[in-house]
């Protein structure tokens, strides 16, 4: 059986994932705050909970993120508190590099492997129109650079391991329940996406930024 780690498996989109790996034949196994204690922005944490996994894992999503730190979106500048920026980073950015820094260990050293890591359209600096969203969108844009960075340093020794940013779409979940007007897809049918995505991604690929459908999105 192969098997697939899931950082974040309580929130929505990480509780989908790892029920759709399952219905996929995987063995899942789960990490999150709420469930596990796991603290991503802790390095302490991170190296306890992911430290005592053995692997390996064919197959490994990292699920976590914030949208505003408990505050709302910046619309404008001025709008911007330093305190509130900081954890947004340490959430979206922080967190998923250092998580990556344990991954190499725990995938297979031959053989094809997955990591993909959520992100989002709005951290795509090429497709920024309409400003606004600063914390956000520069902590999605700087995590971009983790896994693209991240993605040339495992390929390195795991020839055939794929690493990439994913945007999900806009997803049913807390996380986006103050935006309505939005065209939204459950979680389950996010997961599906994503899965496939990543089931279709060749190693040429890896390091690269892909929507829900597969199609590659400007940095």
């Amino acid at each position: 059986m192969k098997n697939a780690l899931v950082i974040g498996a309580s929130g929505g989109i990480g509780a989908a994932l790892a029920a759709e790996l399952e219905k996929r034949g995987y063995g899942v196994t789960g990490l999150s705050r709420s469930g596990d204690g796991l603290d991503v922005t802790d390095a302490d944490s991170v190296a306890l909970h992911l430290g005592t996994l053995e692997g390996p894992f064919e197959a490994i999503f990292v699920a976590t993120g914030t949208l505003a730190a408990g505050g709302t979106p910046e619309k404008s500048l001025a709008a911007i508190e330093a305190g509130q920026m900081a954890d947004v980073l340490a959430v979206n950015t922080i967190g998923p590099a250092l998580v990556l820094a344990h991954v190499e260990r725990l995938l297979p050293r031959e053989g094809r492997a997955t990591v993909g890591v959520l992100s989002a359209r709005v951290g795509s600096i090429g497709d920024n129109r309409m400003g606004g969203w600063y914390s956000y969108r520069a902590s999605k844009a700087a995590v971009n650079q983790v896994i693209h960075g991240a993605a040339i340093e495992i390929g390195r020794k795991r020839k055939q391991a794929v690493v990439a940013a994913l945007h999900p779409g806009t997803v049913e979940t807390a996380f986006t329940a103050g935006y309505p007007g939005h065209d939204k897809v459950t979680p389950a049918d996010a997961a599906r996406r994503l899965c496939d995505v990543m089931a279709g991604l060749d190693p040429a690929q890896s390091g690269g930024f892909f929507d829900y459908a597969g199609k590659e999105i400007p940095w």
